[in-house]
């Protein structure tokens, strides 16, 4: 009694201290302005799988968000802002976003010197991770489009130690083109199609792989149109051109913020309204309540791609999903990304397990968690089983077609097919 009695004493008679060992991933993304609702989405995937392994080999995992949106739309200097402190922090061994290519242009660079792991859930411009950005078989040209001819810098001007650090679930641009015309090719039997493009590098590279795609699978394009989205549009004369010349759809390379969706509602006046004269794009278009505003009653008939895999159509998803909505809730807190982000927190989960292993329980170095993910080869996600290739893309390589719910007052799309270019890819 009397040891205890001193032990006590010399302890103050208080617990002994524990150290808490602790790993930070860094989150970035779009938390508010006219994303929030997908950014935070996203974000909840994040937290959800955090809030189920909320340790991992002794180590605490905490997770810092930062928010990279603008005054108007995503800010690559706040991107790149949130990326220092990120870096700054020593517990961050790896961050997840960003959302937004142009933003992951900027922060790419930044991270590669610092050693940095990113896992992106969304961003799909082709040349955040390999040459061409628009292969030949995409091209109606037959010629491949190099980066830096389409005005972007190259994968390898984005890595300068020479060592790939960026990773993606979602896969890249040029396969929504082509998956939009497989889909009016093989299911909706198409034969010719007029195209319109905003003239801008990701409309004209969405345009160009549709029409490469189309041709390629028998179809014909009969009339193509660039257009300009400072100026007042009003496509009606190419529009009968384009009905004179026989099409049966028209493709929109290009976002709703240039206009695409008006294009849609000058059918009417052409086509006539509906599903009859089907009206395609990617996801510039795809999930947008804005776009089915502009399409006026038009809406019908609306197909648009997401370069990525819809997890409500995974049957070995449906527990996660339904376990995430009795978490959290509300319909707005589950978007596309969800789930793809719940599997990028997990597979980053696998490579810091290896990587902490590695050096033998001890926290490991940032580039030790950089090679550990370049090394998954079949991570066992809810969205299927995947890896990531040398340039850091996924294995899975899936584009889900979705149109909108015409009769919803709130403005909703619904799922209709995905085209699944994993095995083989079309050119």
């Amino acid at each position: 009694m009397a040891f205890l009695l001193a032990a006590a004493a010399c302890s103050g008679g208080g617990a002994a201290a524990v150290t808490v060992k602790t790993i930070t991933i860094g989150v970035d993304l779009p938390l508010t302005g006219a994303a929030q609702r997908a950014g935070v989405s996203t974000l909840n995937g994040i937290r959800f799988f955090v809030q189920r392994h909320p340790a991992l080999d002794g180590f605490t995992i905490a997770v810092d968000a930062r928010d990279d949106a603008g005054a108007t739309s995503r800010d690559p200097s706040r991107g790149a802002a949130n990326l220092q402190a990120f870096i700054a922090n020593p517990q961050v061994l790896a961050m997840i976003g960003p959302f937004d290519s142009n933003i992951a242009r900027a922060q790419i660079p930044v991270a590669n010197r610092a050693h940095l792991a990113m896992v992106s859930p969304a961003t799909s411009s082709r040349c955040l991770t390999k040459e061409p950005f628009l292969p030949a078989g995409l091209n109606p040209l037959r010629a491949a489009i190099a980066c830096k001819g389409a005005g972007l810098p190259s994968p390898a001007d984005l890595r300068p130690t020479k060592v790939n650090n960026y990773f993606r679930l979602s896969t890249t641009d040029d396969l929504q083109g082509a998956a939009a015309a497989d889909f009016a090719s093989k299911e909706l039997h198409l034969h010719r199609v007029a195209l319109v493009s905003d003239n801008e590098v990701y409309g004209q590279g969405l345009a160009d792989s549709f029409w490469a795609r189309f041709n390629r699978l028998g179809g014909t394009v009969v009339a193509s149109q660039e257009i300009d989205p400072a100026k007042p549009l009003d496509l009606t004369s190419f529009l009968a051109k384009a009905k004179q010349g026989g099409a049966q759809g028209i493709y929109y390379g290009g976002t709703a913020a240039t206009g695409g969706c008006v294009v849609r509602a000058q059918m009417v006046g052409i086509f006539g309204a509906g599903e009859a004269t089907p009206f395609f794009g990617g996801d510039g278009i795809a999930l947008d309540p804005s776009c089915i505003r502009d399409a006026g009653g038009n809406a019908a008939g609306i197909y648009a791609t997401v370069p990525t895999i819809d997890a409500e159509q995974i049957a070995s998803a449906r527990p996660v999903i339904q376990a995430f909505k009795a978490a959290f809730g509300r319909s707005r807190d589950f978007g596309p990304f969800t789930m793809s982000a719940y599997d990028a927190t997990g597979a980053l989960y696998e490579a810091l397990d290896r990587a902490i292993k590695g050096a033998r329980g001890n926290r490991p170095f940032r580039d030790e968690v950089v090679t550990a993910l370049g090394s998954t080869t079949a991570f066992q996600g809810v969205t299927g089983i995947f890896g990531f290739d040398t340039d850091g893309d996924t294995t899975l390589r899936m584009v889900s077609i979705y149109k909108p719910i015409a009769s919803s007052p709130r403005m909703l799309w619904s799922w209709v097919e995905t085209v699944d270019y994993s095995a083989a890819l079309p050119y």
